[in-house]
């Protein structure tokens, strides 16, 4: 019974100390909740997570997440995927990337690929990348290629990274589709998605550039 008591009194310190004002505390306190995961303390973390400022706390908070029973954590994570906070969304969705539990791909609501919040969506893609089954890659495929020419150059790189994850064979018909589309944004990103994909050390942004400048020599002939 002692023993009971101070692990619960542990718990609400830590509990505390995922507030406080200093991020290292809260760093602490994630990874202490991590290394001695209680099942009561899920909806802490989650709740968390959709509020705290610092990225690497945030990661802490994810890792922290991994530790607990799937069974447990992963309902949880889905219900934050209906949230109106956008943070709360894009984490629930890295969560449940690291998680990587099969069972959450029918549970994600396939609007969340196409969320207006840029760090939603790029979770979204990167979760649904890693969560697909093998035989829906190409519709994934052609729902993430029908998003080219989004956003700034961070957002278009984890568009392309993602694609690049489901496979060169998923992914060439629906960059050869992308590529003879006349609209420069959408044929310059898919250009340099399937340079990049050839060879992974290519500079992003420089193909980008190189794709819309080929594309207006083109329209000029």
């Amino acid at each position: 019974m002692i023993h009971q008591h101070r692990v619960y009194d542990m718990d609400i310190n830590l509990i505390a100390a995922l507030a406080a004002d200093n991020g290292s505390t809260r760093l602490k306190a994630a990874l202490a909740l991590g290394s001695n995961p209680e099942p009561g303390l899920v909806d802490t973390l989650v709740a968390r997570c959709a509020i705290e400022p610092d990225f690497y706390v945030r990661d802490m908070l994810t890792w922290a997440l991994t530790r607990f029973p799937n069974e447990i954590t992963v309902p949880r994570l889905v219900t934050e995927l209906h949230s109106e906070n956008p943070q709360a969304r894009s984490q629930a969705l890295h969560t449940l990337s690291k998680i990587k539990d099969a069972g959450a791909w029918p549970a994600i609501p396939r609007s969340l690929l196409h969320d207006p919040d840029d760090a939603v969506a790029c979770s979204a893609w990167r979760a649904a990348v890693a969560l697909v089954p093998d035989g829906q890659k190409g519709v994934l495929a052609a729902e993430l290629a029908a998003q080219f020419g989004r956003g700034n150059r961070d957002v278009q790189l984890c568009l392309s990274r993602s694609l690049i994850a489901l496979g060169e064979e998923v992914i060439e018909p629906v960059l050869q589709t992308a590529m003879e589309r006349n609209d420069p944004g959408v044929h310059a990103h898919a250009s340099a998605t399937k340079r990049l994909l050839r060879d992974p050390s290519a500079g992003f942004e420089l193909a980008v550039q190189e794709a819309k400048r080929i594309f207006v020599l083109g329209q000029d002939r």
